[in-house]
């Protein structure tokens, strides 16, 4: 799998969120995306998500075979703060939701991304009672423990404490080595185990 952007810009009205980013991620590799609050960290992971369109440049996924941008997320996991969960679902239920349209990762099934959740007790709980933690973790553990070739994180461990964030680490160490990995973050132990790194500021 490789995603390739070719000056790429996005702008809002009149004013340029960034322009001319052009690179090239490849399967793998670990990519930090970087930049301040509001720099457009954020609107760079949705254009290669294929959510938002590039106001300027092209943008292609080769697997080998080109993909289509509306096919790609048959191939991405993503995790944010600010993704929305069912709130009325319970745990047990977000977990067969999830995994109704995507495919475990070696070895896992249900009971086991419970356990590497650590809440078997909050199973029959509606997520709308979790903590922002919870529901953060929540998220994390669906899209590292799915079977696809890109992980796509925006500020990984926002509402997380340290002890979530050791978490969050271990299940990078565990789950994302073969995959290509983009971390949305200005925190340096969100992206610590990135060889790569995409400064937004470098295309403004």
């Amino acid at each position: 799998m490789k995603i390739t952007l070719s000056n790429i810009g996005r702008r809002f009205n009149k004013e340029w969120i960034f322009k001319n980013v052009t690179y090239n991620f490849k399967l793998g590799e670990k990519y930090a995306v970087l930049g301040p609050n509001g720099s457009g960290k954020s609107t760079l992971l949705s254009i290669v998500l294929g959510n938002l369109t590039p106001s300027e440049g092209t943008l292609t996924y080769q697997n080998p075979k080109e993909v289509k941008v509306e096919d790609i997320y048959q191939h991405i996991s993503f995790a944010a703060p600010y993704l929305d969960l069912v709130e009325e679902f319970t745990l047990e239920e977000t977990i067969k939701f999830h995994f109704q349209f995507k495919d475990y990762a070696a070895g896992l099934n249900a009971n086991a991304v419970l356990a590497l959740l650590g809440l078997e007790k909050s199973q029959d709980k509606a997520l709308k009672y979790f903590s922002s933690g919870m529901k953060q973790r929540t998220k994390l553990a669906l899209a590292c423990c799915t079977n696809s070739p890109i992980l796509i994180l925006d500020e990984p461990t926002s509402n997380l404490d340290e002890q979530g964030i050791a978490w969050y680490l271990s299940l990078i160490d565990r789950f994302a080595a073969d995959k290509m990995v983009l971390v949305g973050s200005n925190q340096v132990h969100e992206y610590s185990f990135c060889t790569h790194q995409l400064k937004i500021t470098d295309y403004k």
